[in-house]
């Protein structure tokens, strides 16, 4: 049992390791004081001088900005979607066109992006000569674009916690006479908010981080910050490359961070609401 648990935590190292030692290494040079990414100027101190140069930089600055409206427009899209198609497959139980539902939600996981972003493009081509929108690729493209992929991943974390959660309390306050709509979101919605949460947060992450599929759909003056930064490597990987991921790792591992403490504080209340009801009985 001791080698077991020796093997284990040796693996677990080893994985944290490979995971995030290029993370720490990028941010260390990101404060390097030379032009070369890989070296570090061991002749003159550390500096913040690739991040005012980021700062000053208004093509990043712009994609970043497009980056995260296009990622808070298309994961609250996805959350909204994602968990009427989750409440839908787990709860409604068989009705006509659930199992087309089904795989129609859970597609885009598992359908490779070239094709997602090919056949996105094509639609929206169609659309356009038969109503005339959208007009032209660009940002709204992209948004849409997102919604449909970042929505199957919402669908799946929704359905698995509702699968998972006891039906007795959404039985009980229909029994008592609430209306299913009521249900919902007194009962239904409150228990799911965590996933939601977590649905939210990766649905943002994946539009933020989308390449593949956004190269099809965007257009002239939408080039997201994937875009920029992709541009910008083909042709040798700059220092403030390095500042501007450091800042993005700061920003996801806040909001981790807050995340984590937002749901600890929600399950504490849900579990000392459980012990007042229990007292009271």
């Amino acid at each position: 049992m001791k080698s077991r648990g020796l093997f284990s935590r040796c693996g677990l190292i080893l994985g944290l390791v490979f995971l995030y030692v290029p993370i720490l290494s990028m941010i260390i040079f990101s404060f390097n004081n030379s032009r070369l990414v890989t070296v570090w100027d061991a002749a003159h101190s550390p500096t913040l001088k690739w991040y005012v140069a980021l700062a000053a930089n208004e093509q990043i600055l712009r994609a970043a900005w497009l980056s995260i409206r296009i990622a808070l427009v298309s994961s609250t899209g996805a959350v909204i979607l994602g968990t009427l198609a989750g409440v839908a497959l787990a709860r409604f139980g068989a009705f006509r066109g659930r199992l087309l539902l089904a795989g129609m939600t859970t597609a885009p996981i598992v359908m490779p992006e070239v094709i997602t972003g090919l056949s996105l493009l094509l639609l929206f081509v169609a659309l356009q000569q038969l109503i005339g929108w959208p007009r032209g690729v660009g940002a709204v493209t992209i948004t849409l674009a997102h919604i449909t992929f970042c929505m199957a991943y919402v669908t799946v974390v929704v359905q698995s916690r509702l699968a998972g959660m006891d039906e007795s309390l959404e039985e009980a306050a229909m029994d008592l006479g609430a209306r299913p709509g009521r249900v919902f979101f007194r009962i239904t919605l409150p228990l799911i908010l965590p996933a939601i949460a977590s649905g939210w947060l990766l649905a943002f992450t994946l539009s933020w981080d989308d390449l593949v599929i956004t190269q099809f759909v965007a257009g002239p003056g939408s080039s997201t910050l994937p875009m920029v930064i992709f541009s910008k490597v083909r042709f040798g990987v700059t220092p403030d490359i390095n500042a501007l991921a450091t800042i993005l790792v700061l920003i996801v591992a806040t909001g981790i961070a807050a995340s984590t403490v937002w749901m600890r504080y929600q399950q504490r209340r849900r579990e000392r609401d459980v012990l007042l009801a229990a007292a009271a009985n």
